[in-house]
């Protein structure tokens, strides 16, 4: 079982959005995907018809039990079903925006969701974790229990900002893990008529190399079309260019042996 966490210290810059495209084709490929909303705004739930509002049981879960110093237990009772054979979330809901206020006083809460996942292996093919824009307990429990971060970085300044805080967040983080941070760069939301997208693209190939993805993930208004309509992009419109975008993206993630080489972070 693969764990892929979708994330960046960011908002606006695409993390939604990536996670239901490449969960969108990975299903579409036959592969069994399980997608975990961790982020209290609750944008991917909602983007598969779960609003956090509505949905009585989610992820949240899974803290109020180590909260309250209950065993772990297996989170298949919070998994629903989408629309979509082999599709699976684990959604929000909304008492998760009050886990960081609770957290502060109660230790050992950063490995929760890695503790929930080992009751799923050989469930799933593919975890997908979309994280909330902000360093805390949430942010901290999808790295920890991620194998591989997908950071999408949209092509101007402010974002490259936020790139270099999660870097930072990962050479903090790094050093209480057993196993050094895989992770990719995806540029997205990139707009080529104009001059900030290229000139912000160019200084992340001069910044990153190996550890940014060759490709761009377009700004293309079906992607808006898309969420608006519940759908992945690959199954609203297959042939959009957003949409080839990530079909790249995903080749390039599923490539035989492809890894970066673990990278000396330091804070």
């Amino acid at each position: 079982m693969r764990v892929w966490a979708i994330s960046n210290q960011k908002g606006g810059v695409g993390k939604t959005t990536t996670v239901a495209s490449l969960a969108g084709l990975l299903q579409g490929q036959g592969a069994k995907v399980l997608m975990v909303d961790l982020d209290p705004h609750g944008s991917l739930s909602s983007y598969f018809e779960m609003n956090a509002e509505d949905v009585e049981y989610g992820v949240y879960d899974l803290f109020q039990k180590a909260m309250t110093h209950q065993p772990c237990e297996d989170p298949g009772k919070y998994i629903r079903a989408t629309a979509f054979e082999n599709l699976f979330l684990l959604p929000a809901v909304m008492a998760l925006a009050t886990v960081e206020r609770q957290a502060g006083t109660i230790e050992g809460l950063g490995l929760v969701l890695q503790k929930a996942l080992e009751h799923l292996h050989g469930e799933f093919d593919y975890v997908l974790i979309d994280t909330p824009p902000m360093l805390g307990v949430l942010m901290v429990n999808a790295l920890a229990a991620c194998d591989r971060l997908i950071v999408p970085v949209m092509a101007e300044y402010l974002s490259l900002q936020g790139l270099e805080r999660m870097l930072r967040t990962l050479a903090m983080i790094s050093r209480s893990r057993k196993r050094p941070f895989d992770y990719t760069i995806v540029p997205s939301l990139f707009d080529r008529r104009t001059r900030v997208s290229a000139d912000s693209l160019r200084l992340l190939q001069e910044r990153y190399g190996g550890f940014l993805w060759a490709g761009v993930i377009p700004v293309d208004t079906k992607l808006r079309e898309a969420s608006e309509a519940h759908l992945p992009i690959s199954h609203y419109q297959p042939n959009s260019r957003a949409a080839i975008a990530y079909e790249q993206l995903l080749e390039f993630l599923l490539e035989p042996g492809m890894t970066n080489e673990p990278q000396a972070l330091s804070a």
